[in-house]
């Protein structure tokens, strides 16, 4: 039996750190196309606590990160009915493979990654060991379900790469046919957003300017100020792409409206184009509070009841270990330790 065929045809797995709120970056960027994977895939996604204390946190904000994070992947559209929502530590194959595959893992590998290069900066002698060694974690997460498919984004495709390398490696050392090279799965409508106070700079949660992003809490006048007060320039809206070209805040708010509605850039200009920010931007503003604010009660609304959000973890967990626990039984006894043996 190949690994695709018992990993049940074809299975997403995809994590989240929980670094609290989430804005409308992580929406369009991911979640947004999470959420349309159900339909066509056994999907399993992962708040990654482990991932996150590889830099210091404190405890009570983290436990509450968890539960904000998951209440906008449920507020987003992604059931727990259809996929499987859980949180990392809750699953330990994801360790004990991580340091299995420590052991396979090549130290040129890692040295390879700009991640961690970039997040560690010129402190690098004082970052934590599992700083260095998250991509081998990453790896774990993913063939602990033996998943044939991830979605990623641009700053992740070094750690797949280096997934379908140790899952390569693995194979060949113990001469087995186990573990799938997963494929990235990329989507062309994934959006990259910037801020909104700066047009070269990505949306994110770390900004000091809380006017630079849309969190997912917002609620629609909140929504709709942010966005009048977005930075833009004096021209008038081109009529094709091409005219952005230089024009980083316009070229962001039209890449948003465009996303927003399903369109292309091209579209949105077409119907925009001559025209300047004072009609664009009240048309974005109304067509981002249809979209966004219904996502922001409901999350509001999930974030009432903690007692929920940790019922729905506690579900995501016990089924996800029901598909990574008979993998790792086999992982150890193809390794050679000595236990239980895997179930027939």
């Amino acid at each position: 039996m190949s690994a695709t065929t018992a990993a049940g045809g074809n299975r997403i797995f995809s994590g989240i750190q929980p670094t609290g709120n989430l804005h409308l970056g992580n929406y369009l960027g991911a979640i947004r196309n999470w959420v349309t994977l159900q339909d066509s895939f056994e999907s399993i996604y992962c708040v990654v606590d482990l991932h996150a204390i590889t830099v210091a946190q404190d405890p009570a904000q983290l436990r509450q990160s968890t539960r904000e994070v998951t209440a906008s992947l449920l507020a987003a559209g992604i059931s727990p009915e259809q996929s499987i929502v859980f949180n990392q530590s809750r699953v330990p194959m994801h360790s004990q493979l991580a340091w299995i595959f420590n052991c396979v893992a090549r130290l040129g590998w890692l040295n390879r990654m700009t991640q961690f290069k970039e997040k560690a900066g010129k402190n690098r002698e004082n970052a934590t060991v599992g700083l260095y060694s998250y991509p081998t974690l990453m790896a774990a997460d993913i063939l602990a379900y033996r998943a044939t498919h991830v979605p990623v984004g641009e700053d992740q495709k070094q750690h797949l790469e280096l997934t379908r390398d140790i899952a390569q490696a693995f194979n060949q050392a113990y001469e087995v046919e186990f573990f799938p090279l997963p494929e990235p799965q990329i989507f062309g409508s994934a959006t990259r957003v910037m801020s909104l106070r700066d047009g070269t700079s990505k949306m994110s949660k770390s900004d000091a300017s809380d006017n630079s992003r849309i969190n997912m809490t917002d609620d629609a006048d909140l929504i709709a100020q942010k966005i009048r007060k977005a930075k833009t320039d004096p021209d008038a809206l081109p009529s094709e792409a091409a005219g952005l070209e230089g024009r980083a805040e316009a070229q962001n708010l039209v890449g948003i409206f465009a996303a927003l509605a399903d369109r292309d850039v091209d579209s949105v200009l077409s119907e925009f184009g001559g025209q300047g920010f004072g009609v664009f931007k009240p048309a974005l503003a109304e067509l981002a509070v249809e979209k966004l604010a219904p996502m922001g009660k409901n999350m509001r609304m999930l974030l009432e009841n903690p007692d929920h959000i940790d019922n729905i973890l506690d579900d995501g967990a016990a089924r996800a270990e029901a598909i990574a626990a008979p993998i790792l039984a086999e992982v150890n006894e193809i390794v050679g330790f000595l236990g239980a043996k895997p179930q027939s």
